[in-house]
């Protein structure tokens, strides 16, 4: 197990992200804080000091023979990436419903004909704790090694408080083993269950009364989703769902106006949301109102990709005053990708966004999505020692060379857990 401090040194970039505490709006999206020619000094599992090779050289010169050297020549240094929207943990696939797209078939009409998430809740209902923590364990791995290093995994295939739970509880084990720091939401009001398709508010009383309470009780989120489109969830049962959800301290996000306008962002700015997810179809007062609250507007420009629609308008956002963070909405319907680096490419080729905006997109403006912006999503003394040498000499190369991962070094916790490309 490594003790040594750690010393990265002559990077031609560090890009720091220094700067406000709060999440990035407007021009300070642009603001990479970058320094170069330079080092960081990491020891106990946090950042010491950041600097260039010259300073850290003269600030540590008597300790340099402790310390294990990396070399980060013709190389960038970043933040650890976060991923704030996943549906990490689930069972089964889908493939035959991406063959039905190709065909034609919309996302609802598969949803509608059986399809969707309720084949993925049969399919997670019929797994095992086991076979979910194995599954979920091997995409684990795949995101580590694109330079994630904390991730947000929601529930949602269940639907139903014993499922539910089981997927919940695999997350927890996962970050009680992995390297990767896991953050988990509870969805439970992912999608109406086939069981309640006639009567939606007995599910919604369900959610409200029954799962919150004890999903709480156990500790085992810590923040309440909703999938507020229409034939899902109305925006006045996903008001109930999160203000319930608050009364329990689950701090609320929503899945908003992905499919057609429906009042998602203003429920979001309503019920004081941390994140409004997906925006595909957002109206402007719904801009307007989430950049008046503070909504972290989450894009996931990876699930446009996959349904072959309109990408979310990410250059309107961050102009209007919103904060945006990207994610891969990882899952196995509408986004199956690990890669946040792609992730990245698609911001700046199908979103509007430039290759500064989106590192800020998934590094600090993506920690505030999920509360850790104090904690991690900068290189700054003080902060956890998650961060990623990208084996490219300038951070803007990172979106220039599209659908390429360029991570070679992983460091979480201080600790080397990617080097040259391999898991170790």
């Amino acid at each position: 197990m490594q003790t040594k401090p750690l010393f990265i040194q002559n990077a031609n970039e560090v890009i720091t992200l220094q700067g406000t505490a709060k999440p990035r709006i407007g021009k300070e999206m642009e603001q990479l804080s970058i320094v170069k020619n330079a080092s960081v000094w990491l020891e106990d599992g946090v950042i010491q000091a950041v600097g260039t090779d010259e300073e850290l050289k003269q600030q540590y010169k008597d300790r340099l023979d402790e310390a294990e050297i990396i070399d980060a020549a013709g190389k960038i240094v970043t933040p650890g990436f976060v991923d704030p929207h996943t549906h990490l943990v689930y069972a089964g696939s889908r493939e035959n419903e991406f063959n039905m797209r190709l065909q034609g078939a919309s996302y609802m009409d598969i949803m509608n004909a059986g399809g969707g998430i309720h084949a993925t809740t049969r399919a997670t209902r019929k797994a095992t704790e086991e076979q979910l923590y194995q599954e979920s364990e091997r995409r684990l791995h795949r995101f580590l090694l694109h330079g994630v290093t904390t991730i947000e995994a929601k529930s949602g295939y269940g639907l139903s408080f014993e499922h539910e739970v089981k997927q919940l509880e695999v997350a927890k084990q996962l970050n009680e083993s992995h390297v990767i720091d896991i953050v988990s939401t509870f969805m439970g009001a992912h999608a109406i269950p086939a069981e309640y398709k006639e009567n939606p508010d007995e599910f919604v009383d369900l959610v409200i009364d029954d799962m919150i309470p004890k999903v709480a009780k156990r500790q085992l989120a810590e923040f309440n989703d909703v999938f507020c489109e229409h034939g899902v969830f109305t925006p006045e049962q996903s008001k109930k769902i999160l203000e319930a959800g608050k009364k329990y301290d689950l701090l609320p996000k929503i899945h908003a106006d992905e499919i057609e306008p429906y009042g998602g962002a203003e429920t979001a700015a309503e019920v004081g949301a941390i994140s409004a997810d997906h925006l595909l179809k957002v109206s402007d007062e719904g801009l307007k109102q989430m950049a008046a609250a503070g909504v972290i507007g989450v894009l996931l420009p990876g699930t446009a990709f996959f349904l072959m629609a309109e990408f979310a308008n990410g250059r309107k956002m961050i102009d209007a005053g919103v904060p945006v963070a990207l994610s891969t909405d990882c899952n196995p319907g509408s986004s199956p990708t690990i890669s946040l680096p792609f992730i990245m490419n698609l911001g700046c080729l199908k979103m509007g966004m430039t290759p500064a905006e989106v590192l800020t997109a998934t590094t600090i403006n993506a920690a505030h999505a999920i509360k850790r912006g104090d904690e991690i999503g900068s290189i700054e003394k003080g902060k956890k020692a998650d961060i990623v040498i990208h084996d490219v000499p300038n951070y803007m190369q990172l979106q220039y060379h599209y659908g390429i991962n360029h991570t070679h070094t992983v460091i979480k916790n201080g600790k080397i857990v990617v080097q040259g490309g391999q898991r170790l």
